[in-house]
């Protein structure tokens, strides 16, 4: 394998895509699908897939990946409508009346998005919270309040096999859903510590509305209509799981589930489909980013261990966190909450670490720079470690035992076979 300094190539071609993606962050788009690009022709000339060489070998990893490509896909443009719904159903113009009208507010709502995640999708639960952010404060959101309802998205979703895709996974694997409860020991801590400086951060950029609008009319249709697809999506998340998870990986079903429900309810609201076009495009950066993520040659982790744990969260910022965990699953030996934890929340760091941080920043194109985000996000970064260290310091590391049997070592010869 061909490498500079020591690395594979491959990773310094996917390290040059994140750094352009940081410093071009009014080209995201382009530069994802140049790295992508690049990647591919590279891995067909020179190093090959895990399925093989060549086109054939290309073929073969999209085999794979499509499942996971077409769901994401299907969720990030079905929720962009969805919290259109939401927003024009006029039920964030009532939230006034019910939150305090301080900087407590503000608080108040990302501990929405937090409980809104543990049965929803993050996507869903960050569209809807940065719908209900626009709302309250006349459009004017910090980013560092932006990233706060992302960390809520996905602190939320960390503890719950319905909440986020990683977790999903773990569920979909054989991990019993008790063994990522836990994660919400940490989660609990990290979006307090986050919350409350991004609401403070909020406020002043911005104050909340201190009494609803008296021309606020709830449209209990729309109204309808969210609740409908969200309840799609959690029944056919959760029958696909329990009922045909050997065949969760041969077809996108969330991502079709979803669009059914929206294309039933058109007759009664249409959606605005005009907002097509837009979330296309922070879908497709997002799709680039996870596909060289897939085609990086990782094939296995670190020991695993707490450290292993608490670095892999920092990776999960740049690097997407479904192929790691589909590794640390294949190599067992995990404390699975705090995994869950770590590769959740730790995407939150960078407006693209996650699926609902992509989301968030089609609404709010002004997240789409890595500077900016790390400038006015800082506690973040700070309330991951700090969670981290609170369920380290209370729970300690506890590996869960293998939840399935072991593969078995490969025998190259005959020669080479145990004795018996």
């Amino acid at each position: 394998m061909p490498v500079v300094m020591g690395v594979p190539v491959d990773f310094v071609l996917f390290a040059l895509t994140l750094l352009g993606v940081a410093l071009f962050h009014h080209h995201t788009l382009s530069v994802a699908l140049t790295g992508l690009a690049v990647v591919t022709l590279y891995k067909i000339g020179f190093t090959g897939f895990h399925d093989g060489a060549g086109l054939a070998g290309l073929m073969g990893h999209l085999g794979h990946e499509w499942v996971i490509l077409a769901n994401l896909l299907g969720l990030l443009l079905g929720f962009a409508l969805l919290s259109r719904h939401f927003e024009d159903s006029e039920v964030p113009r009532v939230l006034p009346k019910y939150l305090p009208d301080d900087w407590r507010g503000g608080f108040v709502l990302l501990q929405m998005v937090f409980v809104l995640s543990s049965f929803l999708d993050n996507i869903a639960a960050a569209l809807i919270g940065g719908a209900m952010a626009h709302t309250v404060f006349r459009g004017k959101v910090h980013i560092g309040y932006l990233a706060g309802i992302v960390a809520a998205s996905n602190a939320g979703g960390s503890g719950s096999v319905v909440g986020d895709t990683t977790t999903t996974m773990m569920w979909i694997d054989g991990v019993d859903p008790l063994d990522v409860l836990h994660a919400y020991v940490a989660a609990g801590v990290a979006v307090v510590v986050c919350g409350i400086p991004a609401a403070i951060q909020q406020q002043r950029h911005s104050p909340i509305m201190k009494d609803a609008p008296a021309d606020t009319h709830v449209d209990w249709g729309r109204v309808g209509v969210v609740a409908f697809i969200l309840i799609v999506a959690i029944v056919a998340n959760v029958v696909v799981n329990t009922r045909f998870a050997e065949h969760s990986d041969s077809f996108p079903f969330l991502g079709a589930a979803v669009w059914v429900a929206i294309l039933v309810s058109v007759p009664v609201r249409k959606p605005q489909w005009n907002l097509l076009p837009e979330a296309l495009k922070g879908s497709v950066f997002l799709l680039s980013l996870v596909t060289i993520a897939s085609m990086m040659p990782v094939e296995e982790l670190p020991v695993a261990s707490w450290r292993t744990a608490l670095g892999l969260g920092f990776i999960s910022a740049v690097f997407d966190n479904i192929p790691l965990t589909a590794l640390a699953l294949k190599q067992g030996g995990y404390d699975w909450g705090v995994l869950a934890y770590a590769v959740g929340f730790g995407g939150s760091m960078i407006w693209f670490g996650s699926s609902a941080g992509v989301a968030l920043s089609n609404m709010y194109p002004q997240a789409k720079s890595v500077g900016a985000w790390l400038r006015g996000g800082w506690h973040v970064a700070l309330a991951y470690v700090i969670g981290f260290a609170v369920l380290m310091a209370t729970l300690g590391w506890q590996p869960h035992p293998r939840h399935k049997p072991a593969p078995p070592p490969a025998v190259s010869t005959p020669a080479a076979a145990p004795s018996n």
